[in-house]
């Protein structure tokens, strides 16, 4: 994870505004069966797993404006809870694979993206008639 801190200034006011950019890579978290990884990699893996499960019940209850968001339920969401909130802007990058062997990890990546795009958090602006 790398963040980016950065403080603007508005010109007339000389007002400071923070703002953060998050980048987080979560590859690696591919199948067991399928990588045959071990050790260090296997406990990497996992983690990473359980790490984008944390993240996916976080945007589920987002999504159904549930009143608890597990934030809490990893280090990751944790660092994010911010930046996932309602004054936050989120871009998702999703690296897919063009081979068929690929097919499974790819679908569950273009559906967790998919999840995660659809979700928007911001009252819709009262129209003035």
């Amino acid at each position: 994870m790398i963040r980016m801190s950065i403080t603007c200034f508005d010109a007339p006011e000389r007002r400071p505004g923070k703002n953060k950019i998050w980048l987080v890579d979560l590859g690696g978290s591919e199948r067991v069966v399928k990588t045959k990884a071990s050790g260090t990699r296997l406990d990497e893996g996992k983690a990473i797993n359980l790490s984008l499960s944390a993240l996916s019940d976080v945007i589920n209850a987002l999504q159904r404006k549930k009143h608890h968001i597990p934030y809490r339920n990893s280090k990751l969401t944790q660092v994010l809870k911010d930046s996932l909130g309602e004054d936050s802007k989120t871009l998702m990058l999703v690296h897919v694979s063009p081979k068929e062997e690929d097919l499974c990890e790819t679908i569950c990546s273009l559906n967790f993206a998919t999840r995660a795009g659809s979700i928007h958090l911001r009252q819709e602006e009262s129209k003035v008639s």
